[in-house]
Order: C-alpha cells, then structure tokens, then sequence
C-alpha cells in the first residue's frame, strides 16, 4: 500500500475516548503512534532511554540519525495529514524543498534517468531536523507526556498474562516505577524485545523473514553553495555492490554516503572514501569529495546485516493491550528510504483500527491491516536486493520477472521522462508498484521499437547558481 491507496487521516477523534496509552521508544514510529493515540486517549505517554533535546541534534538510540534520510512523498503527505503546516515548519527550521525530477541525478543501469514532465517537490532535511519538528508538535498536544531518560524494563501483565496492562520502567531520577495503561505500544524499533517476551510467556513468537545484504555505509558533511541544490543517487547494479548518495540537507551542506552490499564495505577514513567513491561508474560523487570542502573530518559508519521482518500477522493470539509498530515490525534496507513513509503509514491504520473496532482485539486487526503496507515496501527492497546471486532469504513471488522488467524500464528511462516520472512515483510510495504495469507504461517498456516521442532530456549535472 502507498499515499494512492492507504486511507488518509480524517482527524476525527474516536467516540471512544479515555484512559492512559503508554509509548515505549521516541523515534519517528513512537511519536507517529502517539499523535494518533491522543485522539483516543486522555493521556499518552512516551518513554525513551535517550535524553530529548529541543535541538536537532542525532541520539544514540538512532544509530543511522547521521546519515542520509529521505522523506519520500507518500510519508511527507501523510505527516501533513498528521500534523497541518508540517512541511512549512521543516522549511522555517532550516529544511528546504528541491524538485525530484529535475534536481536529483538518479544513476541506474547504466546511466542517469531522464527529467520527467512534471515536477515533483522533494522535502530535503537531516534526520534529526526532520525528527525534531515531529517532536514538538507531539509535546504540544495537550494529551501527550515526553519522558526522556526512562528505560522500559518489562510489560505489566494480568495474572494470566492474557493481557499487557502496563509497563515497568526505570527512571534516572525516581528509579523503578510502574505505567498503568490500557494500552502500550512497542515502537523500539530492531532492538525489540517482544518475541523474545512472548516466548517467555507461552505465546508463540512471530515467525522471521530474514534477507542478508550485508550493507555497510559511511557518511560525510559537505559545504554547498547555497543556490546549488543538485542531489545524486547511483545504486548499485550486479556485479557492482557499491553506490552512493548526495543529499542536499539545512545550513548549506550536503550530505554524501557511499554504500556497499555483501562485504564490500566502505571505509572510515576521508582519504579512502575519495578512492572508494572513485570506483563508482560516474565521477560526480568523487568530485565533489575531492574539490567540496568538509564540515569536518568524522566519517560516521553504520552496518546493516539484513532486512528483518516478523509476522506478526501471521499470529493466531496477541495479548490484548500491546501492539508492535515500526521497525520492530519489519526494518528494510536503507539505501531504499522506506522507513519514515512505512511508519507513517502504520500510524494512520493503527488509527483505524482503534476507530473501527476499539480496543478489543486491537493488535491482530492492526498487524493484518498493517502487513499490506509492509508487502509493498518489502518487495521493493528485499526484491531489488535479490538482484544480487549473494543476497541470502525468502524471495518474494516474481521477483525475477519483475527484477528483469524494471531493468528494461531504467533503461528506457534514460531517454523516456515518462517512465522515468512513473518510477519515481513508485520508488517515493506515492504509487503502488503495480502502476508500472499499466498499459500505457508497459507498452513503453516492451515496445520493440521506441520512439522519442514524450522523452525529456536531463539537464546538466553541472552546478546552475542562481536558478
């Protein structure tokens, strides 16, 4: 499911209103999460183990926060359903908008895709500026409570342990205290621990896909001229493991990561990404390294073994209470830039959920709700990353065929804007990928012939000051 086919928020609040929700994990799912429980709730509370300052500053609890994050347009819209003036307030803190289909250089198979006939506004922002701005307008709602420096210790539970009425957490200033609630919601993302508790409580733990990429990134800060707002993607293409990404972000900086998958990692040292960058097949990474100045010298390095997803749909009992969002359900590949879309979207359906049959049940009709979100993005990047012979784990049904046809598509797409605005339709989660199985699409892409006509050339990758 993407923006075209989940419901939108309505922001009606529910007609069944009161008592506590309990939010374990601030990150972008929690904060999600809570705004939608405070149309349901008296009071919600959100608990994490980090401090949560005011600043647009990275928290460990984000291991990635300094690396490149992109708000694609199908969680952007959904942020502005959540939250009116959302994407104003990223643009008064410093955020600024390019256009998608001119301003991005997307390089792949082979070459650079063609500028598409329409524009297509692209949100540019470092994670914690796009987190921050979340942040405050949940601790605005009259409903909602930030705890930072609170770490959840275990759920409370009835005596039969059918259902979650709580949590226990410890506090650095009043030590262990108990949360009672009528509902809590794990948003701890990969590091959960709730198979691991339902085990222990004689559930049965969701059964896990597991795709191994064996990704590694790093990431550097680049001055950039302010009226340059050129942005690069280069992904990888078999046998090829490495690319990159230049990502125009606040404060005239660019942020530039280099990626690898299945062992080809790169390094921690300035010298040695210039050389990494330079093996990738266009220049335009390597020289903007070489001739940009730094920010600083800090190359941050993040390593990502797998996309993991748990089935929790699959579940015949839930405890009632507790429900399981974000990256706790699946975590995906972050070169793709799935994550803050996905968790958009599961805030809206757990809204509905909640609207649609109350509290009863809660869990297993929003992990079946959920999971059809979670198949359209698990397919797109487990699917992309089966391209590789490497890549270990479930494949999902006609990756092949779909593999083979997308690459037909990219490179009908260095010449053909058409095709190359259909699939950055689908790669923002504004379409869903079956869109590129229109008619008027798929003939494009099968044609024996092509003509030229409806193609669109690329502008220059050229800095254009004053545009």
């Amino acid at each position: 499911m993407t923006l075209s086919t989940v419901p939108r928020y309505d922001g009606t609040r529910g007609a069944e209103q009161g008592g506590h929700a309990v939010v374990i994990g601030a990150g972008m799912a929690g904060l999600l999460a809570a705004r939608v429980l405070a149309d349901e709730f008296d009071r919600v509370t959100v608990v994490d183990r980090d401090p949560l300052p005011d600043e647009p500053i990275a928290r460990r609890g984000v291991p990635q926060a300094e690396h490149i994050h992109i708000l694609l347009e199908g969680g952007r819209a959904t942020l502005e359903d959540l939250f009116p003036g959302y994407g104003a307030e990223l643009l008064s803190n410093g955020g600024l908008v390019i256009d998608a289909a001119r301003d991005v250089n997307f390089y792949a198979e082979g070459d650079f895709l063609a500028e598409g006939p329409r524009r297509i506004p692209l949100y540019c922002a470092t994670r914690p500026l796009y987190e921050q701005a979340i942040r405050r307008r949940v601790a605005d709602l009259e409903a909602v409570r930030l705890r930072p420096g609170c770490r959840w210790r275990d759920y409370l539970v009835d005596e039969r342990a059918t259902t979650v009425e709580g949590v226990a957490v410890t506090d650095g200033n009043s030590g262990t205290e108990e949360l009672p609630a009528e509902l809590v919601v794990d948003a701890t993302g990969r590091t959960s621990r709730t198979p691991a508790w339902l085990d222990r409580h004689g559930y049965a733990p969701p059964a896990v896909d597991e795709v191994s990429v064996d990704l590694a990134y790093s990431t550097v800060l680049l001055e950039r001229p302010a009226d340059d707002r050129r942005a690069f993607v280069v992904t990888p293409t078999p046998p090829r493991t490495r690319g990159g990404a230049v990502h125009t972000v606040e404060d005239d900086r660019w942020v530039v990561t280099l990626f690898g998958l299945h062992g080809d990692h790169p390094p921690t040292d300035p010298a040695a990404l210039e050389e990494f960058a330079a093996g990738l097949p266009t220049p335009e990474l390597h020289r903007l390294l070489r001739e940009q100045p730094r920010v600083s010298e800090e190359v941050s390095h993040y390593r990502f073994p797998a996309n993991r997803r748990y089935r929790y749909e699959d579940l015949e009992r839930f405890p009632e209470g507790l429900v399981v969002v974000g990256d706790a359900i699946a975590s995906f590949n972050p070169i793709y830039a799935q994550g803050m879309s996905v968790a958009a979207f599961e805030a809206v359906l757990l809204r509905r959920a909640l609207a649609a049959g109350g509290r009863d049940d809660l869990a297993l009709r929003f992990f079946e709700r959920a999971a059809e979100t979670i198949d359209a993005a698990w397919a797109m990047a487990v699917g992309s990353d089966h391209q590789f012979p490497q890549t270990t784990g479930p494949k999902p049904r006609g990756t092949d065929v779909m593999n083979r046809y997308l690459s037909r598509l990219l490179r009908r797409a260095h010449a053909d804007g058409v095709l190359a605005d259909a699939f950055f339709r689908v790669l923002l989660m504004e379409r869903p990928p079956s869109s590129l199985l229109h008619p008027g699409i798929a003939w494009r892409v099968l044609e024996p012939t092509r003509l030229t006509r409806g193609v669109f050339s690329r502008p220059s990758r050229e800095p254009t000051h004053g545009q």
